[in-house]
């Protein structure tokens, strides 16, 4: 094997690696909430040492961020894979539907915690907040040109809107129907998806 190759197998594991960390840390988030996760909680529940795990990230605040910029990149990417010929209301419920699917799988919501330490983290991870800025931004558009369409209603104020549709991408209606009822997954999404955009 050449040295070439062999830092190519190396590199490739390392991300492997780091891909399941984060996949560990969006897991643990979502059981435990970020002030009762610790490092030891994801090192463990990826099998692997808190020293290894450090060699990837620094810090929780450094790993939570990562975690969080892997699932706005997903929107993002998500947003941009869309069919073009979509109107901007399809667009907008192909990517909630998207964010309830993520959600019914173990994903995290988008919007940050309520919690004025893991907001502040977030506010000064430049990474993050360039992504919050470009996504919400494509989002308002959507809204707007909704609006002047007749699919939104054109009364209501376009962020009282946007952050309505935030909220419904973190509604907790989504745990209960999915442990509570007998709805497979496929239903919860379209019924969230009716509530969103129709009403009750």
């Amino acid at each position: 094997m050449s040295i070439l190759s062999k830092f190519s197998f190396k590199d490739q594991a390392f991300k492997l690696r780091e891909s399941a960390i984060l996949d560990a840390t969006t897991s643990v988030l979502g059981s435990k909430g970020y002030d009762l996760m610790t490092m030891d909680d994801v090192a463990g529940a990826v099998g692997i040492s808190k020293p290894s795990l450090y060699k990837h990230f620094k810090s929780k605040e450094e790993l939570v961020g990562e975690a969080l910029i892997r699932l706005l990149d997903g929107a993002i990417d998500q947003m941009a894979a869309m069919d073009a010929t979509l109107t901007p209301v399809q667009k907008l419920s192909a990517l909630l539907e998207w964010a309830l699917r993520v959600r019914l799988a173990g994903g995290l919501p988008f919007l940050p915690s309520t919690s004025p330490h893991v907001r502040d983290m977030l506010m000064r991870n430049v990474k993050y907040m360039l992504r919050v800025v470009k996504l919400n931004r494509q989002l308002e558009g959507l809204v707007k040109q909704a609006q002047k369409d007749g699919d939104l209603n054109a009364a209501l104020p376009s962020d009282v809107i946007l952050f309505s549709y935030y909220a419904r991408t973190c509604d907790p209606a989504v745990e209960f129907l999915s442990k509570f009822s007998k709805m497979s997954d496929d239903a919860i999404v379209q019924h969230m998806l009716t509530v969103a955009f129709k009403g009750l």
